[in-house]
């Protein structure tokens, strides 16, 4: 099971692919002295701390697109499916999820499941949640992942008051049985329904959604505490959970972190137990402080640099503008250097370990070549003001890798670059969802599931969630809509592999990297592992004695 789930933006400058290991860390734990710790060595209730952010939003399952959110929200609510490593669709609150032709999904429940108010989840606790996510009236991040669903249009209208409260194309069978009913057949459908935005909801949520969002009551492997705003989130094993990653421990602390090297040094003095991310300057030295406990593990993300197209300075820019800046970056220079070889320059706009990846889908663009890069930036008619700035959040881990990236730019094209530093991760979505950037922002994207539509229609469709730059290609659009609608998956995966290829010409984003997970734990606990997402496997987690 991956644990922890989500594709979402990512907060910090480091994150991971599929067939890597980590470098500490496995189920079997070891003692302090470096040896197999026994099954007596570790207590079942034993509690430990995690590094987080600051969620941008309350607890809503439908209202969390960003890794400090996610990862609570995954400990607290648990989905219909998941998938296993090698991409198989493994069921879980789920007894079955069937079609015959891509589009009517009938959906079988396994029975007994409870949420933490000791409710039953139902049908109706699923088809409720998603009628009431879609509603435009309820001002979800997330309301765009029910497009598929027939009836989307009635409950979320592109103007005015939703026509309808509920999607034609869910109905509720009998108690532990629904079906879904897609407006047009998707061959990767039953990958989506892992996504947190697909949770369950309680009966009690609607009484005042908003309240529910600061005290959420789940179906997941742990169960609500409490929320100590921007300092931490406290939840507790939930003993009656009936999933297959029941809790190796007794809870978790999220402890609210402004600075990776703060976190750091309290990892090093025991004061939190598990990190996400290492910060750059203590790349070069977390391996031999940590020994065995440090972990350098790939997963499923890529970093890029995303124009901001609402501006007046890449409103209608020629893609070779784009192009000639991409080039302008030497990647495997700052790869090497700035980020300690944690870091794999990216060769397309795709994560690695995803069905669909391509290698070198960019050609030359994704190439350092200072001559070539000032040709089309000329031939593209140039940059608009010569300059250009890149907004991250500070509490990340990006200042130094920004500064190197404006540096290259620079250099090589004589095109002026700064970084625009926000204070934290919270308040650099907020400019994004408010569409403020002033030019460029740093984008970090991990998988919501393990197919390339992800990265491609939820990221750049030109009505996506995910798509914050204000991106819209009729191109693109086109090709994400013949994905859509192919036969079988794997025709899907190809026509997205295509649709990537044209992205090429129209410069969406600047990818940079595919991230890592460079991070580690404390002394005090073992079983530490990583999800294809770049979280740490809470559930996993056991803490010694």
């Amino acid at each position: 099971m991956r644990g922890a789930k989500s594709a979402k933006w990512v907060a910090g400058a480091i994150i991971v692919a599929l067939a890597a290991t980590a470098c500490g860390g496995s189920d079997s734990g070891s003692d302090d002295n470096g040896g197999k710790a026994s099954a007596g060595s570790f207590d079942p209730n034993g509690k430990f701390s995690v590094e987080v952010g600051e969620p941008q939003n309350p607890l809503q399952p439908a209202n969390t697109m960003e890794s400090n959110g996610s990862i609570v929200v995954g400990a607290l609510f648990q989905q219909l499916v998941d998938y296993d490593a090698a991409g198989k669709i493994v069921m879980v609150n789920a007894e079955s999820v069937d079609t015959t032709d891509n589009k009517t999904y009938t959906v079988k429940l396994k029975k007994d499941w409870t949420f933490h108010d000791g409710t039953p989840v139902t049908a109706e606790s699923y088809v409720k949640a998603w009628n009431w996510a879609a509603n435009i009236k309820n001002n979800q991040t997330n309301s765009f992942w029910f497009s598929d669903i027939a009836g989307f249009a009635d409950v979320h209208p592109d103007k005015g008051d939703p026509k309808k409260q509920e999607m034609s194309g869910l109905k509720v069978v009998d108690p532990t049985t629904f079906t879904i009913e897609l407006s047009t057949p998707i061959p990767y459908f039953i990958y989506k329904l892992g996504y947190e935005v697909f949770s369950p909801l309680p009966e009690s949520f609607y009484a005042d959604p908003a309240a529910a969002g600061e005290k959420p009551v789940g179906n997941g492997p742990y169960k609500f505490v409490s929320w100590d705003h921007k300092k931490k989130i406290e939840v507790t094993a939930f003993a009656d959970y009936k999933g297959p990653d029941k809790a190796k421990n007794g809870g978790v602390t999220f402890k609210n972190y402004t600075n990776l090297e703060t976190a750091y040094e309290d990892l090093k003095s025991g004061n939190v137990d598990v990190l996400r991310q290492i910060a750059p300057k203590d790349l070069p030295v977390y391996r031999d402080d940590l020994g065995d406990r440090a972990v350098d593990k790939a997963y499923s993300a890529v970093q890029s640099i995303v124009p901001a197209f609402y501006t007046k300075q890449w409103k209608d820019i020629d893609p070779r503008v784009l192009q000639g800046l991409s080039r302008a970056i030497d990647r495997d220079t700052i790869t090497k250097t700035v980020l300690q070889g944690t870091r794999e320059p990216a060769t397309g706009f795709v994560a690695k370990g995803v069905l669909g990846y391509q290698d070198n889908v960019g050609g030359d663009v994704f190439k350092y070549d200072p001559a070539a890069a000032k040709a089309l930036i000329k031939a593209g008619g140039g940059v608009p003001g010569n300059k250009i700035s890149i907004q991250f959040n500070a509490d990340g881990g990006h200042k130094e890798w920004v500064e190197a990236v404006c540096g290259s730019i620079t250099q090589a094209t004589g095109v002026a670059c700064t970084g625009d530093s926000k204070a934290d991760f919270q308040a650099d979505l907020d400019s994004r969802d408010a569409h403020e950037v002033k030019s460029m922002y740093r984008g970090g994207w991990v998988l919501d599931y393990p197919v390339n539509a992800n990265f491609i229609r939820d990221l750049y469709g030109t009505k996506s969630d995910g798509n914050t730059s204000g991106f819209s290609s009729a191109k693109i659009d086109g090709l994400i809509k013949g994905a859509d609608a192919a036969p079988s998956l794997d025709e899907s995966v190809k026509l997205y592999q295509d649709a990537e290829k044209e992205m090429v010409n129209e410069m969406p984003a600047i990818p940079l990297w595919y991230y890592k997970v460079n991070a580690g734990y404390s002394e005090k606990v073992s079983g530490v592992d990583y999800a294809q997402d770049g979280d740490p496997i809470l559930t996993s987690v056991q803490v010694k004695k």
